[in-house]
């Protein structure tokens, strides 16, 4: 069966969820062989060889945290001219997305980002992308070369598939791009407790409606209740009410949860774009003909601020 580069998105050694979720889709297609760089790679093949990796090749340098994008490009094309895969799999964040198109053009090969769905096909891998704002669902496949392709989180539910995990040192050499741009500074963002929005199982959002940075505290309580992450409107985050690192929309970021709960939000295409892939959408809202009621699989007519807090004692009951 032909191998398929997973590239491995982790913190010091800590495997990412979006990468496990890599390894499932992986399986579909060929066996999985993960790349993983930079500070505690080598700590990451008992987990990514619990969920499939056959290898697991490391290599560990300065440059990974040192300069921006470059190195990375250059270790998975060190990989991909090592191994001759099937295809390349990459997490669709920002960076996995500019780390994705780089190796494609180095590759000289087509790029699908942001599928949500990957699957065999008979002529490589089919993947299903929702595109045009979410208003259509596409499956396409790459014509030309190895296929790159990025997956967006909560795309697949991660599923343990024990492998041998082998680690192997990966040979690297740095292009003389590698160190054009360099990390002056880091500034640890705070943390809030509450999962990363793109990779939370589910997400409540506010929106205009909530009328109010002291309001989010509403939607904070229904979300804490949930172990959910926090989203926000592309309207409430330019009113100031909550951080811009929580929009959720075509400007902002796209999630995919198990389930999405919109509070005050009247659902203007710019928001729907960001969510309509969720599993289960609920909308809360006030007004009855509001855009997003189009949307949901549950839809309350009301006002948040007595929906909200009964939904949120309820469900605060049922787990005491």
């Amino acid at each position: 069966m032909a191998e398929v580069l997973v590239y491995v998105d982790h913190v010091d050694g800590a495997v990412r969820k979006p990468t496990l979720e890599l390894l499932t889709l992986a399986r579909r297609i060929g066996e999985p062989v993960a790349v993983a760089l930079g500070a505690g790679a080598a700590d990451t093949a008992a987990v990514l060889g619990e969920h499939g990796a056959t290898r697991v090749l490391t290599h560990e340098a300065a440059e990974y945290a040192d300069y921006l994008v470059v190195p990375k490009v250059d270790a998975l094309q060190a990989a991909y001219e090592a191994v001759s895969p099937a295809a390349v799999l990459v997490p669709s964040s920002a960076e996995g997305k500019e780390i994705a198109a780089r190796l494609a053009l180095r590759i000289s090969s087509g790029i699908i980002t942001d599928a949500i769905d990957l699957e065999a096909g008979e002529s490589g891998p089919v993947a299903t992308q929702s595109v045009f704002a979410a208003s259509f669902t596409t499956k396409s496949r790459i014509a030309k070369g190895t296929p790159v392709i990025t997956v967006k989180p909560n795309s697949a539910a991660v599923e343990a598939a024990p492998a041998d995990g082998t680690v192997e040192a990966l040979a690297v050499t740095f292009s003389a791009a590698a160190t054009g741009t360099k990390v002056t500074a880091r500034t640890p963002r705070e943390s809030s407790g509450r999962p990363e929005l793109t990779e939370a199982a589910i997400v409540v959002s506010g929106g205009r409606g909530v009328n109010g940075a002291e309001n989010f505290a509403v939607i904070e309580a229904l979300a804490d209740s949930l172990g959910a992450a926090v989203g926000a409107s592309r309207a409430a985050v330019d009113a100031g009410w909550y951080p811009h690192t929580n929009q959720v929309g075509q400007t902002g970021k796209s999630v995919s949860p198990q389930l999405y709960i919109a509070s005050g939000i009247s659902g203007a295409i710019q928001h729907r774009a960001g969510m309509q892939t969720s599993k289960t959408i609920v909308a809360i809202n006030k007004d009855a003909e509001a855009p997003i009621f189009d949307l949901v699989d549950y839809g309350i007519v009301g006002d948040l601020f007595d929906v909200v807090p009964q939904l949120t004692e309820e469900i605060n009951t049922r787990k005491g």
